[in-house]
């Protein structure tokens, strides 16, 4: 793992970049990247060592593929064409039947494994990538068995080497969960800032009331919807039933308020409250 090549330098894979310079200080970061400014401020950041290009794959040990995930589904068999048979080639996507999909008869599947390091933050750009950003963290992997056995213990180790604990699913299961406490939330936040936004055209003064509850569930909205819409596209089935299950919790929610049920609105509350307890097993 001596020659890592970066496809996509924003916040996940430059900071995969930054975590895996420090697990091995020997290996060189080469960037590759549709947006020559952001190659630029990747090098001069010190996320990447090198620029580089498609023609450079080749020569690779490992290529990690972070970016939207509709452009993956289409470059990653590209990206298998270039590099050779002692090549890893991954990606980091938040939905993983496409992309698992896209290469399922590809000549060099053995060499693709198909992973999502659960981590980030609302910011983009090779600027946002930061240090121990997967320290701790969950990486599910899917469908590991069609990965060379060598190749994929190469991958797993550089992994734990970075902190993160392993989760093993197939594609199906992953959209399926994923779509719950990551695409949902996300959705949520979204549209909480819309409606704020919205109603701040008659009430200025509303987000100086905004308090940090207000300010931690927004803040998934900042995030960038070139990444975000395509994910919603790939995992519409999922995304769809996850809202019309939420939809169904709010209308309920809001009929209790309107029948001056609030009993029932402090017994959905304390209920919910488990979900602390579910919480803290998972950070632990």
């Amino acid at each position: 793992m001596k020659h890592i090549y970066i496809i996509g330098t924003g916040l996940i894979g430059g900071s995969l970049a930054l975590d895996f310079k420090n697990a091995l200080p020997d290996c060189i970061i080469y960037g590759i990247d549709k947006n020559e400014a952001h190659l630029i401020e990747a090098q001069e950041l010190g996320v990447i060592d090198q620029k580089a290009t498609y023609e450079d794959l080749p020569n690779a040990d490992l290529v990690v593929l972070a970016i939207p995930v509709d452009v993956a589904v289409n470059e990653l068999p590209k990206v298998l064409d270039k590099v050779s048979d002692f090549s890893v080639v991954i990606d980091v996507g938040s939905t993983k039947q496409a992309i698992c999909k896209a290469v399922d008869n590809h000549p060099k599947r053995r060499n693709f494994l198909a992973t999502h390091p659960i981590a980030g933050t609302e910011f983009s750009g090779p600027k946002a990538a930061i240090q121990n950003l997967f320290k701790n963290k969950t990486n599910i992997i899917c469908e590991v068995e069609k990965t060379a056995s060598k190749l994929q213990e190469q991958v797993l180790d550089l992994f734990v080497k970075i902190g993160m604990r392993m989760r093993y699913m197939n594609p199906e299961s992953h959209d399926k969960h994923i779509a719950y406490v990551s695409h949902l939330s996300h959705i949520s936040s979204f549209m909480l800032g819309k409606t704020v936004i919205e109603k701040e055209k008659n009430e200025r003064d509303i987000f100086d009331m905004a308090g940090s509850g207000f300010e931690s569930t927004v803040r998934l909205a900042k995030s960038s919807p070139e990444m975000w819409t395509p994910i919603f596209e790939q995992n519409k089935q999922n995304v769809v039933e996850t809202l019309e299950e939420y939809i169904q919790n709010l209308s309920m929610f809001k009929q209790m308020i309107v029948e001056d049920d609030f009993q029932s609105v402090y017994n959905a509350m304390k209920d919910t409250n488990y979900i602390k307890q579910i919480l803290n097993g998972i950070h632990k």
